[in-house]
């Protein structure tokens, strides 16, 4: 599919999608329950769909209220399929994955699109020594494990991913893991597993983090007796850091929903838009962001590398040379990010050069960017990174594959228009 972005001004209220971060480990933590589970603000994207899909496979049953709350029923892991599909998610696949071995049934674990081509080596390496049976196509999806998994102290390196761990704390919590613990090297992305941590909490386990070097795990840590619980999934601030972006460089907007005390390690965007010197005023609910003269910023993204994007579009319209950190990160994204963000802005006029584990933005500043054909090498942040810059073009980009949006925020294009962008 191919959109075509006309430049705006833009203005107007915008309520923030769900995040899925949020709700994919909520559906997780809702298929470990023994009992009933109501989500409310439920998310939409094809990575949320994968999510749902997946715990139904693992035994859940999922009902659809008129007024949008979702009701999961779950007596644990009872997989009524030996083949489970995680679509596009790179959490999906190293969230559940753990789970699913808690079965005792032996399974087969695939995905699609650049799932297919991300390392998976973490589960030949630490599966076999949690008494799990593994086979994978050389490191690779799909996958055919064989539980149930046994906890044991273990030590892994969090350097690729933190989701790896996020998945093996649910699946220690779910377990009964007693006096056990899993020690981490190099963790990176550590508020989404401050995010994994509130999720497990909320739903009764117990996780001992000292310093996110060690997370212990005793007898009896699952507390929550009740056997209906109810979860509220999070406004994303993944998907709201391009709507404040927008704000930032093309016009004066209002982004609802917002918590502004989560974990969400992609609330950092709050940071860089200080630092560029934009309009900006936050509430305990809605941030508002304007535009005004931008100037270039430093920001580590080691944490919170989702950021790259928008940061990407924010800094192109900057004054001077905008450096941002954690290149490395950007790998094994839904495409390489640091080189895809290189080349396609390029068609945009910008300069990007990369060095080692930085990235410098030569902003233009004042001027506007190219008029031209861009294409979102199948990455839902790329799409939507290019969109936003095109707000500020004397003629209009298309964009190529931008239905990649639908992963994590399918409304993006509908709420553009909502604040005044003609989206063909």
């Amino acid at each position: 599919m191919q959109v075509t972005i006309h430049p705006a001004i833009i203005k107007g209220t915008i309520l923030s999608a769900a995040s899925k971060s949020s709700m994919q480990r909520a559906c997780a933590a809702a298929l470990l329950h023994n009992g009933t589970t109501q989500i409310s603000n439920p998310g939409i994207s094809n990575d949320d769909l994968a999510a749902l899909d997946v715990i139904q496979h693992l035994g859940a049953t999922i009902n659809r209220e008129n007024n949008g709350i979702i009701i999961i029923h779950s007596n644990g892991i009872m997989p009524i399929s030996n083949e489970l599909n995680c679509g596009e998610s790179g959490l999906g696949i190293r969230m559940f994955a753990p789970l699913a071995a808690l079965s005792n049934k032996q399974l087969i674990i695939y995905g699609s699109g650049s799932l297919l081509s991300r390392p998976m080596n973490f589960f030949d390496e630490i599966f076999p020594q949690l008494g799990i049976e593994i086979e994978s196509n050389n490191g690779k999806l799909p996958i055919k494990i064989k539980g149930p998994l046994k906890p044991a102290n273990i030590v892994i390196d969090g350097s690729l991913s933190s989701q790896f761990l996020t998945g093996l704390l649910m699946a220690y919590g779910a377990s009964g893991a007693n006096d056990v613990h899993i020690k981490v090297k190099n963790l990176k992305s550590k508020p989404y597993i401050d995010l994994t941590l509130q999720v497990m909490n909320h739903f009764g386990y117990e996780v001992f983090n000292s310093n996110y070097e060690t997370f212990t795990f005793k007898s009896n840590q699952y507390e929550n007796k009740n056997t209906h619980i109810k979860y509220k999934v999070e406004g994303d601030w993944s998907g709201a850091a391009f709507l404040l972006v927008s704000g930032a460089i093309a016009g004066n907007i209002i982004v609802e929903g917002l918590n502004v005390f989560s974990t969400q390690a992609d609330k950092a965007i709050l940071k860089a838009l200080i630092d560029s010197g934009c309009v900006l005023s936050i509430a305990e609910n809605q941030i508002e962001v304007g535009n005004s003269k931008l100037k270039a910023f430093h920001f580590n993204a080691t944490d919170c590398p989702d950021l790259f994007p928008p940061l990407v579009a924010l800094a192109t319209f900057c004054e001077g040379t905008t450096v941002i950190e954690g290149v490395n990160r950007l790998e094994h994204k839904e495409s390489n990010r640091g080189i895809t963000l290189q080349q396609e802005f390029a068609k945009l006029g910008v300069e990007i050069n990369l060095q080692d584990d930085l990235m410098l933005v030569k902003g233009l500043a004042d001027r506007t960017i190219n008029s031209t054909t861009v294409h979102s090498r199948h990455d839902h942040r790329i799409a939507m990174a290019c969109a936003i810059a095109a707000l500020r073009t004397e003629g209009h980009v298309v964009i190529e594959d931008a239905e990649a949006i639908n992963k994590s925020y399918p409304n993006f294009y509908l709420h553009l228009q909502k604040l005044g962008v003609i989206v063909e």
